[in-house]
């Protein structure tokens, strides 16, 4: 059954909403003409955030990392070590730190994109090993694309690097098929349309719905666009009930004058 799920995203130590194609440079590097742009920036620490999702027992809220400022860390672990165990965390997330941010800093899942990748492709050793170090149950694989238009029509190739590398992996049935057999969840990003609150991209969600493995059925998370209650009711029928939907922006919970916190839990409680 779809669901709303939770985020809190941090750059530079804060938790923002940042407009995803302009995060075109890292947090750790300080500039005065940094092209991102920042929908809003939070004045509350990141454990603020945390207690509302616990205070909701709204389950399954991911924190991701945008950059490598090391602020970023500790608002993270903060979140994290706010409600143990139950939040998810990605960025920078790799073999060699897995474990602390699951074990020490009581996150519920680790959630791997960049990491993966050798150059532009793929490596399934890696994926293997760090879902054997973790346990299958406790990774999430974030395969957040772009919109790419060719001969054939549309496609959605796989983004790292805050979303402004393109991958040699393309989203299909069979390669997300491949890739379940090693992690708990997905995460998607669609980051041409992440937080310009302009409408989620249909055609997308339409196929994760198509696409989900057999038993992942409430364990693809989509991000991007999302700018009504309504929505879920859309991303429902879409992906017959497969795909559950992430807001940012809209959301009044960061600023955003278009979506209730408290009517997107109603609709879960509803549902």
């Amino acid at each position: 059954m779809t669901k709303f799920r939770g985020c809190i995203d941090i750059h530079s130590g804060q938790v923002k909403q940042i407009v995803g194609g302009t995060l075109t440079q890292d947090d750790a590097v300080i500039t005065t003409d940094s092209s991102t742009t920042e929908n809003f920036v939070s004045t509350k620490p990141s454990s603020f955030y945390a207690n509302v999702y616990k205070e909701s027992q709204l389950l399954g809220c991911h924190v991701i990392k945008l950059g490598t400022n090391p602020e970023n860390d500790a608002a993270a672990k903060l979140a994290c070590q706010t409600w143990p165990e139950k939040l998810q965390v990605g960025g920078g997330i790799n073999y060699n730190n897995a474990l602390t941010w699951l074990d020490e800093y009581k996150a519920s899942h680790v959630i791997v994109t960049s990491w993966l990748f050798q150059g532009k492709q793929l490596d399934w050793n890696k994926l293997k090993q760090i879902s054997e170090l973790v346990g299958k149950h406790r990774l999430i694989v974030d395969l957040s694309c772009r919109k790419v238009t060719d001969n054939d029509g549309h496609k959605w190739v796989v983004a790292m690097n805050k979303w402004q590398t393109l991958t040699t992996s393309v989203l299909s049935e069979s390669f997300l098929l491949q890739v379940s057999q090693y992690c708990d969840e997905f995460l998607i990003h669609a980051a041409d349309v992440e937080g310009l609150c302009n409408g989620i991209d249909e055609d997308l969600v339409k196929k994760l719905g198509e696409w989900c493995p057999v038993g992942f059925e409430g364990k693809i998370v989509y991000a991007g666009g999302a700018k009504s209650v309504e929505d879920l009711d859309r991303v429902s029928e879409l992906s017959d009930n497969k795909v559950d939907l992430t807001y940012g922006s809209a959301l009044d919970l960061f600023g955003g004058k278009l979506v209730k916190y408290e009517d997107l839990v109603g609709w879960n409680e509803s549902h």
